[in-house]
């Protein structure tokens, strides 16, 4: 069978692996950069050409056993794509397992996030993304890309990390006091410390990768300027790990560029990452 990384059977079964991961290849909504769909396999090529021990961590997260689910199906709407991944992951969570996901774009996560806000008490989610998609509808629906984190924001603590592109009707719908942009990050203001303050014990983590500059991570629909860096990125993820109980994660948007694969590899390398902070 297929196993993340091309790990062995013995630590891929569904029963034995404390890890799932789910693919959801949705991109119906996005409005420019297509490719979204395609992540997911360019993340797996990547996957298997990675080394499996961590240095940071001093850990091979594998042995824990990461479980592949069934791909999500095709979606004849967005509406049917919310429907499904909401429902889809109630189920999941049943299991008592770490869930991971990965786009597909970032409408996927409304459905996740609400599953798993209903499911853990006093939840905080953490969005890491150039964007801040707190638009109520767009383009005729409630579960467009642009959407993927308002209903977060009505029902439960979000904190938004490294936005630096927003619609000014989204302002009202923001919470400045739980907003790190980007330029504040990059004048080194002492903006870690202070979200860990405002985040709850159980956290939920959904990240674009168009947070990241596009110096590093051009594949993705909508390559913002100005982003954020490697470094900052993982440091910032590892102490959000070492400080809270941080119950699943999602990774969205990747649109992969032909000829070119850092982008897929560095998608890759950060979710071993995040399960290497998780399971050291």
């Amino acid at each position: 069978m297929k196993t993340f990384a091309g790990i062995e059977d013995k630590y891929a079964s569904k029963e034995d692996a404390a890890i799932y991961l789910q693919s959801i290849p949705y991109d119906g909504t996005s409005t420019w950069g297509k490719g979204a769909d395609k992540g997911f396999d360019a993340f797996m090529d990547a996957a298997e050409n990675m080394e499996l021990y961590d240095i940071e961590t001093d850990t091979e997260v594998y042995l824990k056993g990461i479980h592949l689910l069934p791909t999500a199906p095709k979606f004849d709407s967005p509406e049917e794509m919310y429907e499904h991944t909401y429902e889809y992951t109630k189920k999941l969570l049943k299991d008592h397992k770490f869930l991971t996901f990965f786009g597909g774009e970032h409408s996927i996560s409304i459905g996740l996030i609400k599953a798993h806000y209903e499911h853990f008490e006093d939840l905080t989610i953490v969005q890491i993304d150039a964007h801040a998609d707190l638009r109520p509808n767009y383009d005729g629906t409630d579960y467009n890309h642009a959407c993927a984190v308002y209903d977060a924001s009505k029902n439960c603590n979000l904190i938004q990390v490294g936005i630096r592109s927003m619609d000014i009707t989204e302002k009202e719908h923001m919470d400045y006091d739980k907003v790190y942009f980007t330029d504040d990050i990059k004048k080194g203001s002492n903006w870690k410390k202070d979200s860990l303050c405002k985040m709850t014990e159980n956290v939920y983590i959904t990240l674009d990768l168009d947070a990241f500059d596009p110096s590093i991570m051009p594949a993705t629909g909508t390559p913002e300027p100005g982003g954020l860096d490697w470094y900052t990125v993982i440091n910032y993820l590892k102490e959000i790990f070492e400080k809270k109980n941080v119950v699943g994660f999602d990774i969205v948007e990747l649109a992969p560029i032909d000829g070119h694969k850092a982008s897929q590899f560095l998608a890759a390398k950060l979710y071993y990452k995040m399960l290497s902070y998780k399971f050291a």
